[in-house]
């Protein structure tokens, strides 16, 4: 499958092999004439974003979720490399922010008859990255390289790590 990705944001010490970003998606809420260039291709999307994708289309979500206190370690170390500040308050106001979100825009989808989501737990695309992808090519509904894709997990990139079980699930 495509992926589109403009390669404005290139890789760096936070993200080595790059970010797989395509700046137009930031721009959707205002213009979403680019996604007819993008149909049958995957494309990364924040959350917050998925509000703005327009119902008279269908979509296939992919939704890696990950743990909380993982994501905040990793925004947290990339602010100190760029010299911003990131306090124990700030830290514990977007743990509850975020959580927040999630639990919003997780009830939405469900309602959402135009979008199938499948979630994927980032720990276990690590850890088990052939049971983690399975899904993914069921919610495409077309067969996929998955020893392709297990090829390119690369656990040497897992620098936060909180120890819990997660479970990946998917719903049409």
């Amino acid at each position: 499958m495509d992926i589109a990705i403009d390669n404005i944001r290139l890789a760096d010490e936070d993200n080595p092999k790059g970010y797989y970003e395509l700046e137009v998606v930031k721009t959707i809420k205002n213009d979403t004439s680019w996604l007819d260039g993008l149909v049958g291709k995957a494309f990364k999307m924040v959350s917050m974003l998925l509000y703005d994708l327009p119902r008279d289309r269908r979509y296939k979500i992919i939704f890696m979720r990950r743990n909380m206190e993982e994501i905040l370690a990793s925004q947290h170390v990339m602010l100190q490399r760029q010299g911003k500040p990131c306090d124990a308050d700030e830290h514990a106001t977007m743990r509850k922010l975020f959580a927040q979100h999630l639990e919003h825009v997780q009830s939405w989808l469900a309602g959402q008859r135009e979008m199938e989501v499948c979630y994927i737990w980032h720990h276990d695309l690590l850890q088990q990255p052939r049971n983690a992808l399975t899904p993914v090519c069921k919610i495409l509904g077309r067969p996929l390289d998955i020893q392709r894709m297990v090829d390119v997990v690369d656990v040497r990139l897992y620098r936060h790590r909180y120890r819990t079980q997660y479970e990946s699930s998917c719903r049409g």
